[in-house]
């Protein structure tokens, strides 16, 4: 073999076998500032100020990332809260070219009552990668676990699949529990499955959450359902491609206008998407920080003068997932950056 032809097969080598930068632990510190910032805010009754200390927390922070982001899905679009706008760049302005979908606050309202399972979320892809929803803010939303995932169907009634997925356990319908989000708009839905005899739990808000719930394994519930926001779905979607599992989705106008609006910028509304549809990078990242105490994460608590921090921290190139507890010192992170973690 040639000196030549050697020393590039040696390179090669070296730059395949190198791993490069894992972003999802640098995304981290973004997600518990967020959370941080936040829980300052829960119980207080005020969704608007927890909303805005958690986007303002986290743009702080993602300015200091090396990558050149752009923000794809930006969660307050619907409800015109406080946000980290589509369109906007952000980090250092370096390599990667990645897009950005965030919640710096997945659950504004759960933290104002002080309820369970508010989390700050964000997920990270190569550039051109992530769903665009266009004027649709809502999607109809099913998600199971990797043992399921084939069984998963918006072309069928959901009886049908919950009928499928008891057999594939092997255990009876009844045994099937479903997490969906409590809305009129569900109450057709929810007569079927009480019909075929599964079991609902009901959350407020709050379906990232539900979903990294319903696609793990132990947790007793077995599939997510409902119609919720667009954004969640990606975001859900981007986790699923990292943990395994399936999300459909379909999306949902509110009105013949959103209606007209879809159709007339070309989105076909009786697609189903799937998790390669909405997020369809091959090296994702996420990160989720509890606020609040949930079922998939525990949130900040304080001792002392300092605070704790539970994340989960997740890649799909690599398959990680990690779950980062943590220390804060908040006299030390005040002198850094000001009062925002209290």
């Amino acid at each position: 073999m040639a000196a030549e032809e050697s020393s590039v097969i040696s390179q090669d080598l070296r730059e395949t076998s190198k791993p490069d930068r894992n972003l999802a632990l640098e995304l981290v510190r973004v997600t518990e500032a967020a959370a941080l910032a936040a829980a300052r805010w829960v119980g207080r009754g005020d969704k608007e100020q927890a909303d805005q200390a958690a986007v303002d927390a986290m743009r702080l922070l993602l300015d200091t990332v090396p990558m050149d982001g752009l923000v794809v899905i930006g969660e307050g679009e619907k409800d015109e809260a406080p946000m980290l706008y589509n369109g906007e760049r952000i980090g250092d302005g370096s390599p990667p070219e990645v897009d950005i979908a965030v919640d710096p606050l997945e659950g504004t309202t759960l933290t104002a009552r002080g309820m369970p399972s508010a989390l700050a979320v964000i997920a990270l892809a190569e550039r051109g990668t992530m769903f665009d929803p266009g004027p649709c803010v809502y999607m109809e939303k099913l998600a199971g676990g990797p043992s399921i995932a084939d069984l998963l169907s918006l072309n069928e009634p959901l009886p049908d699949v919950i009928r499928k997925v008891a057999k594939r356990k092997e255990v009876e319908p009844t045994d099937v529990r479903v997490i969906m989000l409590d809305r009129p708009r569900h109450a057709e839905q929810v007569e079927a499955v009480r019909e075929v005899g599964a079991r609902i739990r009901f959350i407020s808000d709050g379906d990232v959450s539900a979903a990294l719930f319903a696609v793990s394994e132990g947790t007793g519930v077995d599939l997510l359902w409902g119609i919720g926001g667009t954004p969640e779905g990606v975001l859900s979607a981007a986790a699923i491609k990292c943990l395994g599992g399936e999300l459909l989705g379909r999306l949902w106008p509110r009105d013949d206008e959103e209606r007209k609006a879809a159709i007339d910028a070309g989105y076909d509304l009786d697609r189903t998407l799937t998790v390669d549809d909405l997020c369809w990078g091959e090296d994702v990242f996420f990160s989720a920080t509890g606020v609040t105490d949930g079922d998939v994460l525990q949130g900040v608590r304080y001792r002392g003068p300092g605070a704790t921090t539970e994340s989960l921290v997740m890649r799909s190139r690599s398959g990680t997932v990690r779950r980062v507890h943590a220390r804060h010192d908040r006299s030390k992170l005040r002198q850094i950056i000001g009062e925002r973690y209290g």
